[in-house]
């Protein structure tokens, strides 16, 4: 041990043999015989002169060494404004889910699924029954003054995907097959018929539009560009004999919950003896726009279709749906039709009428 060692150690021993001295045993003994904890610790403070700051001190020095030999790393609290907040995952709209337009929509191919409303509505009321079908090529039916007023009309309507991500990024490739029939339900005299039957296969093209290159003003969004080719016929000998086929291009646009949807329709020409209904596309039209709106629980559909050059003919639907049962949302579904004009079914393609029909939409998938 060295000289200046032994020193300080001399020097603090004299120090307290000092302060022990100038302690009376008397006060010692005060504080000895205070029970109380608090209050013994400060009799002891006032005869040797200790601060409860220098213990404060001594206790924060100690706690902090600790810390320190632990090596634990003390940090500040995180400020609030420091949080990183995570982007929005964006929702996909119905039509995107509908026609699988994005990666995280896509479904496998070969599985069937609904493509036009699929319903029955056995009260179909229409303000004029025809009962002698006519086109320039086929000439006049024969009349079937049985016909009632008071039918059925059902509508059954699937599709499949063909083929995926073809020719063009996340475009896909389907079939549709839809069928739609006008029945008799109601009519006891001649059995019940069917007094029409419309078929239609086809394809369709889909591409979807990404977000960067559809940006309309006021929010709306080109989600897809559709191209196909269809045949429609109602499978009947002549007189009663009508079809056609037609290739179209459209478009189809969203805004929340509202969608538009644009097709125009050109007809493939045929030759006039085999061309059943040669006038067809001056009634019914080329064009064709539909309206959606899904405001909650509901549906409504407003579909125009029109040549533009003969703004009198044409027709309009609309289309109302609500579910039987509000926690069955894709369940069954009341659904009320109301039409007017040309075409409800293509052998009434150049016959005007208006018809109302209350039923159920079967079945949504």
């Amino acid at each position: 041990m060295n000289k200046g060692h032994k020193k300080s150690k001399l020097s603090g021993f004299l120090l307290l043999s000092s302060v022990s001295a100038a302690v009376s045993a008397q006060d010692v003994s005060v504080c000895q015989g205070t029970l109380d904890n608090n209050e013994r610790l400060a009799c002891y403070d006032r005869i040797f002169g200790t601060t409860a700051t220098v213990l404060t001190e001594t206790k924060t020095s100690t706690t902090t060494k600790a810390a320190v030999e632990a090596d634990v790393e003390v940090k500040p609290a995180v400020v609030a404004e420091t949080e990183v907040v995570s982007e929005p995952v964006a929702v996909a709209t119905v039509m995107q889910k509908y026609w699988e337009l994005t990666p995280e929509e896509k479904r496998d191919r070969f599985i069937f699924r609904t493509y036009q409303p699929n319903f029955f509505l056995p009260a179909h009321i229409t303000s004029n029954i025809n009962k002698a079908p006519q086109s320039p090529t086929r000439g006049q039916a024969e009349a079937s003054e049985n016909y009632k007023q008071m039918e059925s009309k059902i509508q059954v309507s699937l599709r499949a995907k063909l083929m995926t991500e073809f020719l063009l990024p996340g475009a896909d490739l389907w079939f549709a097959f839809s069928q739609r029939s006008m029945w008799q339900l109601w009519n006891n005299q001649d059995s019940a018929p069917f007094r029409n039957t419309d078929y239609q296969p086809e394809l369709i093209y889909v591409v979807p539009v990404a977000d960067a290159w559809g940006d309309l003003p006021g929010d709306w969004q080109v989600r897809m560009l559709q191209f196909g080719i269809a045949h429609q016929s109602n499978g009947q000998a002549k007189p009663l004999s009508r079809s056609w086929n037609k290739v179209y291009a459209g478009l189809a646009v969203d805004k929340g919950e509202f969608g538009l949807n644009w097709r125009y329709n050109q007809r493939i020409s045929e030759n006039g003896d085999e061309d059943d209904n040669p006038d067809l596309i001056d009634y019914i039209g080329s064009h064709e726009i539909s309206a959606n709106w899904l405001p909650g629980d509901a549906t409504a559909q407003l579909t125009w279709r029109n040549d533009f050059s003969y703004l009198s003919r044409g027709s309009w639907q609309l289309d109302l749906t609500y579910p039987v049962d509000s926690t069955k949302m894709d369940g069954l579904r009341w659904h009320l039709q109301m039409f007017s004009g040309y075409g409800e079914t293509l052998l009434d393609y150049n016959f005007r009428q208006n018809s109302i029909g209350l039923g159920v939409m079967l079945f949504n998938f």
